[in-house]
């Protein structure tokens, strides 16, 4: 079979379906990724077909500190941000449907797509093939189990409500729903009731909704239908040594101080600098050496190493098994990387899903509760360091939930789910 995944996002809503395409080409299927240009070098050093499409929103993490003004700025930031974000998609659905229709993902038997590409399943509609919803965080199908964990919402929510806050996945729908329906028209398809819920078909069934997280996790809830699944983690690895990265050996059996990583991915706050020198500052409080990772954004320059160093992009499944803990916003992709590792995590998030995964690690007992980004402080930061390098039982809760779910294998069992399911539609 031909499938073609569309996706848009941060690196961390890229990946996982990297990986998803390279268990689909090992069982000989044809698989073409759609996703915004930045990404074109990290698909095809995967060896991976990639099809491009315009970066869209994206370019707000290029251009100033949105994210963390939003973060510290409430709702009259994230109105204004809203305001701004249909007419950045207008192009990226163009490019969908030129991949989808004469472009390298034509004559596609199934379209895998992440919710925020919101094209996939009209696309899919209009081709007359199945399309499959794929998420590395439960953003969509409702449960009593635990809040909506698209917002940040209190934990001690009856179980009631916990269903009822899902209604804030009706937002896109209430944003961007005339232009999708304006594109919609552009194709010739009509006006009808579920258009926008990507839970069902465009015949009103159940759509498959695959959830790139381990059960270890996030337990399947018992009150989603069976179209929903947990399929495990979906990792793409590179084949980058550490060494050939890092301006420091990461392993500590000199006797030397516990290295830490230090990353918050793509998440830009408005004084990167500022946030910088804390970091820096609450590292040496704890009495550890630390590795900062510019990435997209969010840490800037370190002054006079030698116990802190900065380095750029970094391998996360080779750096995070050789380091005591990893100090990170919070992303989906990122957390699923230092649960892997099986090593203590220390969550410091800015917005949307990332709080969620701070609380989420705190429960599990690989972590200390989250320190949010307006709360960052240096003693807060140092002292949730030091208990992460140096408690015994979150080292060792760490290390039993990493062997958990390296024994799994999310992408075998979610291809075995999309075979199924073509197969079912012929």
């Amino acid at each position: 079979m031909k499938v073609l995944i569309l996706t848009m996002g941060t690196r961390g809503d890229v990946q996982p379906y990297i990986a998803l395409a390279q268990e689909l080409h090992r069982r000989r299927h044809d698989v073409v990724l759609g996703a915004p240009e930045r990404f074109a070098d990290l698909i095809t050093e995967h060896g991976v077909a990639f099809a491009g499409m315009d970066d869209g929103p994206l370019r707000v993490l290029d251009t100033s500190a949105t994210v963390g003004e939003v973060a510290a700025g409430g709702l009259r930031a994230k109105a204004a941000l809203m305001r701004r974000m249909p007419a950045m998609f207008a192009r990226v659905f163009e490019d969908c449907w030129q991949i989808a229709s004469t472009g390298p993902g034509a004559d596609a038997d199934l379209i895998v797509h992440n919710g925020q590409i919101m094209t996939g399943r009209h696309v899919a509609e209009k081709l007359g093939v199945p399309a499959v919803l794929a998420l590395p965080i439960p953003l969509y199908v409702p449960t009593r189990e635990f809040a909506w964990p698209g917002q940040q919402l209190p934990s001690w929510l009856p179980t009631a409500a916990n269903r009822a806050s899902y209604a804030g996945m009706k937002a896109p729908a209430l944003m961007f729903g005339r232009t999708v329906d304006r594109w919609r028209a552009g194709l010739g398809l009509p006006r009808r009731r579920g258009r926008h819920d990507p839970l069902r078909t465009s015949g009103g069934g159940r759509s498959l909704v695959l959830h790139a997280v381990s059960p270890q996790v996030v337990p399947r809830p018992a009150d989603w239908p069976v179209s929903a699944q947990v399929t495990g983690y979906w990792f793409a690895d590179r084949r980058t040594t550490v060494t050939e990265t890092l301006p420091v050996r990461p392993a500590t059996a000199d006797g030397g101080d516990p290295l830490v990583f230090v990353g918050f991915g793509s998440m830009a706050g408005p004084d990167p600098a500022a946030v910088t020198r804390e970091v820096v500052a609450a590292l040496r409080m704890a009495g550890v050496r630390g590795i900062l990772a510019a990435g997209w954004g969010g840490l800037s320059e370190v002054p006079s190493p030698p116990d802190v160093f900065l380095t750029g992009e970094v391998p996360h499944e080779t750096l995070f098994p050789q380091v005591a803990a990893v100090v990170h916003h919070g992303g989906a992709g990122t957390t699923a990387a230092a649960v892997r590792a099986g090593v203590p995590q220390v969550v410091c998030p800015f917005v949307a899903d990332q709080p969620f995964w701070g609380r989420r690690m705190h429960q599990l007992g690989v972590a200390p509760e989250p320190i949010a980004q307006r709360s960052l402080t240096v003693t807060t930061l140092a002292a949730a360091i030091r208990r992460a390098v140096g408690d015994p039982d979150m080292i060792g809760a760490a290390r039993r939930l990493g062997e958990r779910v390296r024994a799994e294998n999310g992408v075998a069992v979610a291809v075995d789910l999309l075979e199924r399911a073509v197969a079912e539609r012929r």
